[in-house]
């Protein structure tokens, strides 16, 4: 009897499936349940496209936050009839789940040649037929398209498409600002071709150190990533002039989002929505970003970046979002979409007990503050301290514990992905 995991039509078939069926089932929430299952997100963005198909900004809408691309690219849910065309975004957003997959399946070819289609379709299937995956798309988060794009970068790196990684690079930064933490990773991943390590046991100077590093693949991308970059957003501000640079960019310096917020700065948000406390000046949660990027942009590519890119990218994610002081759900699919990519050489995998301990603790950890949250937030009940605060906590400690078993893996690895791309470079 052949196999489920036989034939990647099957999997694709039954993931598209999975997608389907639940677009019918919110349908059917959002019209019978006072509970809906629309993220409120996805109104914004249809309410940003339907003010830019009367040819005004999208920023007229409140708490739009992001590129006026993504409201371009849901202009079809302005159309009629609206029963037919509201879902499109849903359903675009649900295909770029597919296509992320795709893309994960054609680097798990690349960095696993010796493995089989099977257990490659196995792999990538944590993606493809995570229920978690296809509610957040299907709800209408755009997470699956940043899927897209990085999982994208990553195969563009490994085959040494230079000119796309870079063009993808500088989109994709502009499309949400996290991934310009990929940049470092990327640039240090490209190392010099072999002949260039060689030399004498003479002490190098200043000079050629530096040649040795801007080598033309790293000078190529950063130049292709950061014109791409400039040049749309010089296409936004033209178009939308300074309200685009503040709520795309210059808004998330300083919000200020403490509902269904997993941070251990929630409480400390909470206490700065007041307005009292908004005229105190500096906060303590507006230097969150400091220990986030030294971890996630200089300390993890240095030491991992070389090892192997997708695990380094993996543990680059898995810190920002953890040290990050807004962390939503939805922000976890940032880093679900490495995970097929990692686990074939984890630890979590080699020790049974270790990867359930692991898994257990990341889901009872958000259900315990998933219910202090349901208490406050619904019911009205104070549960702030001790149990909201204990509970970020928890899963904060559950998250480092985490992400320090991703960094022992992937450093422990030998540098597989150099020697690839070397292979590529020959």
């Amino acid at each position: 009897m052949p196999s489920l995991f036989s034939s990647p039509a099957v999997i694709f078939s039954l993931a598209a499936l999975l997608r389907v069926g639940l677009l019918f089932y919110g349908l059917y929430q959002d019209n019978n349940s006072p509970m809906k299952y629309t993220d409120i997100d996805y109104l914004v963005f249809t309410d940003a496209s339907r003010f830019m198909s009367q040819g005004q900004s999208p920023y007229l809408r409140d708490t739009y936050r992001y590129t006026p691309l993504l409201a371009w690219l849901l202009l079809p849910t302005t159309w009629q009839p609206a029963w037919l065309w509201f879902s499109f975004g849903k359903v675009l957003f649900a295909v770029a789940d597919l296509v992320a997959g795709w893309l994960l399946l054609l680097v798990l070819r690349t960095e696993y040649p010796s493995m089989t289609e099977p257990s490659r379709l196995r792999y990538a299937s944590i993606w493809l037929l995570n229920p978690m995956v296809a509610t957040i798309s299907t709800r209408g988060s755009s997470e699956g398209l940043l899927g897209v794009l990085v999982i994208a970068l990553l195969w563009a790196v490994l085959n040494r498409r230079i000119v796309l990684a870079g063009l993808l690079l500088g989109f994709g930064v502009h499309f949400k600002i996290y991934p310009f933490i990929y940049a470092p990773s990327v640039i240090w991943s490209l190392s010099p071709s072999p002949s260039q390590h060689k030399s004498n046991s003479k002490p190098k100077s200043l000079f050629t150190i530096l040649t040795t590093f801007l080598t033309p693949a790293r000078i190529t991308l950063t130049a292709v990533s950061l014109l791409t970059f400039i040049a749309l957003n010089l296409w936004m501000y033209a178009v939308y002039g300074y309200p685009f640079l503040q709520h795309t960019y210059l808004h998330h310096l300083t919000r200020i989002d403490h509902r269904h917020n997993f941070s251990p700065y929630n409480t400390l948000l909470y206490l700065s929505s007041a307005a009292e406390s908004q005229q105190d000046g500096l906060h303590l949660e507006s230097l969150a970003f400091i220990p986030q990027l030294v971890l996630s942009t200089l300390a993890i590519p240095l030491i991992l970046a070389k090892r192997s890119l997708p695990g380094a990218m993996l543990a680059q994610t898995f810190a920002f979002v953890a040290f990050n002081k807004v962390c939503t759900s939805q922000y976890f699919l940032w880093y679900l979409v490495f995970l097929p990519l990692y686990l074939p050489s984890s630890s979590f995998l080699k020790s049974p007990i270790l990867g359930i301990t692991a898994l257990v603790l990341w889901v009872v950890s958000q259900v315990l503050w998933l219910h202090q949250a349901f208490q406050l937030e619904f019911l009205g009940i104070s549960t702030f301290v001790p149990g909201l605060w204990v509970a970020t906590l928890v899963f904060y400690l559950v998250n480092c514990w985490i992400l320090g078993v991703i960094i022992a893996d992937v450093g422990g690895n030998s540098t597989h992905t150099t020697e690839l791309l070397g292979k590529k470079r020959e």
